[in-house]
């Protein structure tokens, strides 16, 4: 029974330091609340609040960057185009995405998949403040962002 016992401490010691490591998620006591992962957006003039949750390098070339983009109510982004693509999850509320030509109504839990260079707008058209995770594969040293005229 000692032996049990020493080789379930030696587990749980590994997995203590060795999980971080490998990215193992929390134990559900240790998970961080939705509410306190991020902090209160800081909207701009236009309603948009951008907070960049990830940045890391692909392949050299180009890096992978998640930003959560909240969106006041009634606020839009204009036309705009990125450097490589872009995958929009709506996390709450509803976002209206035009892009050529169409236009896509997404609500929590649905996402749009954006070709690189292709210009698109966004609207939050919920009666609330609406966020989405953007997460965009694009080539590096570039504006992420790119108005169009």
């Amino acid at each position: 029974m000692h032996s049990i016992l020493n080789i379930a401490i030696a587990a749980a010691s590994f997995a203590a330091v060795i999980g971080p490591v490998l990215g193992a998620q929390p134990s559900t006591a240790e998970q961080v609340q939705p509410e306190d992962a991020l902090p209160t957006p800081k909207f701009d003039a236009k309603g948009i609040a951008r907070t960049e949750t990830v940045r890391r390098d692909f392949d050299g070339n180009r890096e992978a960057i998640q930003v959560r983009v909240d969106f006041a109510k009634g606020a839009s982004f204009p036309k705009h185009s990125h450097p490589g693509v872009e995958i929009a999850y709506v996390l709450s509320g509803v976002i209206e995405y035009e892009m050529n030509g169409k236009t896509f109504r997404l609500k929590a839990g649905e996402s749009l998949y954006i070709p690189a260079r292709t210009a698109h707008s966004a609207k939050n058209v919920s009666s609330e403040t609406t966020s989405e995770l953007a997460t965009y594969l694009v080539e590096k040293n570039q504006p992420i962002v790119i108005l169009d005229n």
